[in-house]
């Protein structure tokens, strides 16, 4: 992809998954023509090599990738549709059961070593929901095992790591902390929903923060009511990017139907509201994020 004007970019999308098999090509096509670069986004051993040869046959429209195993893919857990994204009873995003998986370090660091390969993930911690059948303390102990080794394998390859963290910030911050600045690479806490303090603790370690279609939606009501912009003005803008983590959480006005990386200017419009600047500053500084937190001089 060539522009004079500086690309969208979608830096967590989902599109090798099987909610775009039957049209994969034409959502592509359709981010394509919207000037829309991507980070495809790996979850576990399939779809992290899927991934990684999608970027390959994309390159000439900026498509990169990231490898990784999710915390969700750990344990052995049943995943329903709204958990996954609520799409309001349409067939985008069916329920699955994650088999459990063993971090293969020697698997991941050859997907990792690929030149479309950007950052290693989404990986973490995720305590969301757990598997009742077993304890919870081992499950949380093999994400733990897992998000360690990745955080390792971003210095054995020199590639920025994107964090998924879901109801875990005190522990995801503390194994951070733990490791220290020459025990992990820092990059992306992706769909961010932490609080303005564990924002703050994130920024001091050198991590930028991907926000997606839930900054487009209705300011939630009660105790929570104005906190997730609050965070989004808090977050320096040198540190922000936009995302989709298509298909799930489509922004407005899309909301409850599968997501995609076309719906990114609906993001960054957003975004550009919340840190008052134009649209079209906003997409440029999240494109020089971008291009510094994955190490590409220039994405396309």
């Amino acid at each position: 992809m060539q522009s004079s004007t500086p690309h969208f970019i979608d830096a967590h999308t989902h599109v090798q998954f099987a909610a775009y098999d039957a049209d994969r090509e034409e959502v592509i096509a359709r981010a394509t023509a919207g000037g829309v670069s991507m980070v495809v986004i790996g979850t576990q051993r399939d779809t992290s090599a899927r991934a990684v040869a999608l970027a390959e046959a994309h390159a000439a429209e900026g498509m990169y990738a990231a490898i990784g195993l999710h915390p969700i893919h750990t344990s052995r857990s049943f995943h329903d549709a709204d958990e996954l994204g609520g799409m309001a009873g349409g067939d985008a995003v069916k329920p699955f059961v994650s088999r459990g998986e063993v971090f293969d370090y020697e698997y991941y660091k050859a997907l990792a070593e690929n030149p479309r390969t950007v950052a290693i993930g989404e990986c973490g911690l995720d305590y969301f929901r757990f598997n009742e059948d077993e304890p919870r303390d081992g499950q949380i102990a093999r994400q733990k095992d897992a998000f360690a080794a990745q955080m390792r394998l971003t210095k054995d390859v020199a590639k920025p790591l994107m964090i998924h963290c879901r109801e875990a910030f005190a522990d995801t911050i503390a194994m951070l902390r733990a490791a220290g600045p020459d025990g992990f690479t820092p990059g992306i806490v992706h769909f961010f929903t932490g609080t303005v303090d564990d924002a703050r603790a994130l920024l001091d370690m050198g991590f930028s923060f991907t926000f997606g279609g839930a900054v487009t939606f209705p300011p939630r009501k009660g105790a929570g009511a104005g906190t997730y912009d609050e965070v989004v003005k808090f977050i320096p803008i040198d540190r922000i990017m936009s995302e989709t983590d298509a298909p799930y959480v489509a922004p407005a006005p899309f909301r409850g139907t599968r997501n995609e990386p076309s719906y990114i200017p609906h993001i960054v419009a957003k975004l550009a509201e919340l840190k008052g600047v134009s649209p079209e500053e906003m997409k440029a500084r999240i494109l020089a994020n971008a291009e510094r937190v994955f190490g590409i001089e220039g994405f396309g």
